[in-house]
C-alpha cells in the first residue's frame, strides 16, 4: 500500500458541498488542506444524484443548478492549493502517539494534524423498484440518476415516486419530453407544497394511487409499464421510452461508526 508522508494541517473526509467550503476555509487560515472522496468525483450527492436539479434552499440563490453549485464551489476552493484525492474510501483512522492522525484508505495511507468529517449521511445507494427483472433495464432505460435532461427530448417518461425529487423532475421535463406520466401509491404526495401546486397546475399526468406491477420489454428495454392500484382492483398499462424511479436513498456511514466516535441517528455527536 502507498504511503504519503506529507502530513498535512486539515484532511477532510467527504467532497461534498460542506467538505468542498470547509476546503476553501482552511486555505483562508493558510492551512494546507487534503480532500478525500469516495466518489470519482467532487459534489457528493449534488454531482453524483441530480446534477441537472434546481436547488432553491440555497442562501442567495433563488435558484440553482446542482452541478452549477458545484462548479462555483470548487472555483472558489481553487483559490488556494489543495490536494483532492479521489475514488478512495477511508477505512480506519488512528491517533498516533506525536498526535497525528493516520488515515487508511482502501488504496493509500495519509496524514494529517486535524481531520474534518464532511461525509454527509455516508455512502448511499438508490432504493430500487421492486420487480424481479427491473436490472436488466438499468443499463439502457429504466434510471435512478438523471445527469442530462436532454437525453429524455421528445421522449415519453414514466416517473415513480412522490418525493420532492420525483415531482422536481417531473416538472422539469414536462418542457423537452413528448409526455410525462408521475406515478405515486398515495393520493398525497410527500414534496414541498409549492411544487405540488405547480404539478397541478402542468401537463404532467398524474396518476394515483398505484404502484407497479410489471416492466414490459424487449432486447433490454422497456416499452411499457404495467401499474396497478394498491389494493390490486384497477390496472393501466403505459407506453414509455424511459422510466425514472425516485424512491429515496439508503445511506450507511460504514467504517465511520468503527473510529470510536460519538453517533447518535447516523450523526457524530460534538
Amino acid at each position: 500500500m502507498e504511503v504519503n508522508e506529507k502530513v498535512y494541517d486539515i484532511t477532510i473526509i467527504g467532497g461534498g458541498p460542506v467538505g468542498l467550503f470547509t476546503a476553501f476555509y482552511g486555505g483562508m487560515r493558510q492551512a494546507s488542506v487534503k480532500i478525500i472522496e469516495s466518489l470519482p468525483q467532487l459534489g457528493g450527492q449534488l454531482s453524483a444524484l441530480y446534477p441537472e436539479k434546481y436547488i432553491y434552499d440555497i442562501a442567495g440563490f433563488p435558484k440553482v443548478r446542482a452541478q452549477e453549485l458545484v462548479n462555483n464551489l470548487k472555483e472558489q476552493m481553487a483559490k488556494f492549493e489543495q490536494t483532492v484525492v479521489l475514488e478512495q474510501a477511508v477505512q480506519d483512522v488512528e491517533k498516533q502517539a506525536d498526535g497525528v492522525f493516520k488515515l487508511t484508505t482502501d488504496k493509500e495511507i495519509h496524514y494529517s494534524k486535524t481531520i474534518i468529517i464532511t461525509a454527509g449521511n455516508g455512502a448511499f445507494q438508490p432504493r430500487r423498484i421492486e420487480i424481479d427483472e427491473a436490472k436488466e433495464y438499468e443499463s439502457s432505460n429504466l434510471h435512478y440518476f438523471i445527469d442530462d435532461l436532454n437525453h429524455f427530448a421528445g421522449k415519453k417518461v414514466a416517473v415513480f415516486g412522490g418525493g420532492d425529487s420525483a415531482v422536481d423532475w417531473a416538472l422539469m421535463l414536462e418542457p423537452i419530453a413528448e409526455k410525462v406520466s408521475i406515478i405515486h401509491r398515495r393520493d398525497k404526495f410527500r414534496a414541498h407544497e409549492h411544487s405540488v401546486e405547480n404539478l397541478k397546475n402542468s401537463k404532467v399526468e398524474v396518476l394515483t394511487p398505484y404502484i407497479p406491477a410489471d416492466l414490459i420489454g424487449t432486447e433490454g428495454r422497456i416499452h411499457t409499464v404495467a401499474i396497478k392500484d394498491p389494493k390490486g382492483e384497477d390496472t393501466e398499462t403505459l407506453d414509455v421510452d424511459a422510466v425514472i424511479v425516485n424512491y429515496g436513498f439508503v445511506s450507511s456511514l460504514g467504517p465511520i461508526k468503527n473510529w470510536g466516535l460519538e453517533i447518535q441517528r447516523n450523526s457524530i455527536l460534538v
